[in-house]
């Protein structure tokens, strides 16, 4: 993974990401000048989010989309487009979680704690469903995360019921789809040890 972060960006796209990743990284500073300390904090927690793709070695599209959905998500609560937007909330969730969620299944993966998707219907059902299942369980986890947020930390944040669950359905949603990205496309890169098992189901 380090041989991955370490190697130079190949190509506008890989070098698009990493311009991704150092905007990402310059925001903390500007959100904590022009904005507050709690904008500034939710900015620095999407960090690891713009800098996970290129541990993983994503393919430069996959890279581009992951780092960007992950930016957006967290600007769109520094400029309040949740609450703004009626249903900004609801296409961030189903974009972000299911982005997150092909990641999270993209590294177990390669830590052999899910299947490797070696092609074949039963590969594919394998990587179509453990996705899904990250993606509702990541969603569960960022709810009680805001319900811990505005019960200790600020009532500004919004949560209700209704919200929680159409929040989780989409999120759900997303993962469902990333789950058919994970066994039909090629994610991460072939030009690395071990991840021509997982880049593409044949």
């Amino acid at each position: 993974m380090i041989e991955n972060f370490l190697r130079a960006a190949c190509g506008p796209v890989e070098l698009g990401a990493d311009v991704l990743r150092a905007v990402g990284t310059v925001s903390v500073v500007l959100a904590a000048i022009f904005f507050d300390l709690t904008d500034a904090a939710i900015v620095a927690f999407a960090l690891p989010g713009l800098y996970f793709p290129r541990f993983v070695g994503m393919r430069a599209w996959a890279d581009l989309l992951f780092a960007g959905t992950v930016l957006i998500a967290a600007w769109s609560n520094v400029f309040d487009l949740y609450t703004r937007i009626s249903w900004w909330d609801l296409a961030v969730h189903f974009v972000c979680t299911g982005v997150v969620a092909a990641g999270a299944y993209l590294v177990l993966a390669n830590l052999q704690i899910v299947p490797l998707l070696r092609g074949g219907r039963n590969s594919r059902t394998s990587g179509v469903i453990l996705t899904l299942t990250i993606g509702l369980a990541l969603s569960a986890v960022w709810e009680m995360v805001e319900w811990l947020g505005r019960a200790y930390i600020s009532d500004e944040i919004y949560t209700a019921y209704g919200d929680t669950i159409a929040d989780m359905a989409l999120g759900g949603l997303g993962s469902l789809t990333a789950g058919f990205a994970i066994a039909f496309l090629p994610l991460l890169r072939t030009d690395q040890p071990g991840n021509d098992k997982v880049a593409k189901a044949p």
